[in-house]
């Protein structure tokens, strides 16, 4: 099956820089808006069989549009919602992105028991999503949209996709309304594209408008 993520709009947290994760989070912005607009003539010709979003409402938003082109009533699943801040929850001060991006990507590097400060585990991340994933699986359906958040793809796809490392997942970032595209033959999946450009509305400096997940980091710095 075809598996498509896709980041949610631009909230008013990005625009903020503020780690926003808990429900319900922060709604689209009109550029937002018009981001999630795009999506259904950015994905028209992909036959959709199913559409999950998240629990935060800027998932819901997002996907909104998409799900009334193409008649379909989304799921809501908190397993694919944001990983959780915890203690840093609407912090936007270096210090803080930077103990949430490094916690996550430490994940793929041999310590998935590390956890946000106050927040979650790789482990705990995970299973979640893989829960979500292997219910979209079991549908039998053959392609499928998941609307999720900046973190949660860059922490999930390399772990599970034969050819991203962590390293790229890190260094490069999933804008507003990016995509990235995987395909599965048995158990392996492997992605086909990686979008770390917004979809829709005028060109933008997505450094000061994506927020904390959209940001790149060294990993061996």
């Amino acid at each position: 099956m075809r598996l498509i993520l896709v980041r949610h709009g631009q909230t008013s947290s990005n625009v903020e820089g503020l780690l926003d994760t808990a429900e319900p989070g922060a709604d689209l912005t009109e550029l937002g808006r018009r981001q999630a607009a795009a999506l259904p003539e950015t994905l028209g010709e992909i036959p959709v069989d199913l559409i999950v979003t998240s629990t935060l409402v800027r998932t819901q938003q997002t996907a909104a549009p998409l799900a009334d082109a193409l008649g379909v009533e989304p799921w809501v699943r908190d397993g694919v919602r944001e990983i959780s801040a915890g203690e840093l929850e609407m912090r936007g001060d270096d210090d803080a992105v930077h103990a949430y991006l490094e916690a996550i990507f430490s994940w793929g590097n041999g310590n998935p028991a590390a956890r946000v400060p106050g927040g979650e585990s790789g482990e705990e991340f995970l299973a979640r999503f893989d829960a979500v994933v292997d219910e979209v699986v079991a549908t039998g359906a053959s392609t499928a949209v998941i609307v999720s958040h900046g973190a949660a793809i860059r922490s999930w796809v390399p772990a599970r996709s034969d050819n991203v490392s962590r390293e790229f997942a890190a260094r490069t970032p999933v804008g507003n309304t990016g995509v990235v595209v995987l395909e599965t033959a048995a158990e392996a999946w492997t992605t086909l594209t990686w979008e770390d450009q917004a979809i829709g509305g005028p060109a933008v400096d997505t450094s000061l408008t994506d927020g904390p997940a959209g940001e790149p980091l060294d990993v061996d710095a």
